[in-house]
């Protein structure tokens, strides 16, 4: 059961709400409840974007550390 909250926020931060969620496509009130659901520990990926959903656990079983990344930015930026 979904439940009417209301909350009492600074027109600027207001705008910077709106203007996230529509970037995001989601309604102010799922941007809300996605970032209680992280502060509690919701379930894991609830507040994750589908990009980065998407990527989790891509890199399991990968053996790579700093210095293998520090080889990759030493090759890009010859």
């Amino acid at each position: 059961m979904n439940t009417k909250l209301t909350l009492r926020l600074s027109e600027s931060l207001i705008q910077r709400a709106k203007s996230l969620a529509r970037l995001r496509g989601k309604s102010v009130s799922q941007l809300v409840s996605d970032y209680f659901n992280a502060l509690e520990g919701g379930e894991p990926g609830d507040a994750m974007s589908p990009k980065v959903r998407a990527l989790r656990g891509a890199l399991r079983g990968a053996k790579l550390d700093r210095l293998d990344y520090r080889k990759h930015l030493e090759k890009k930026y010859r």
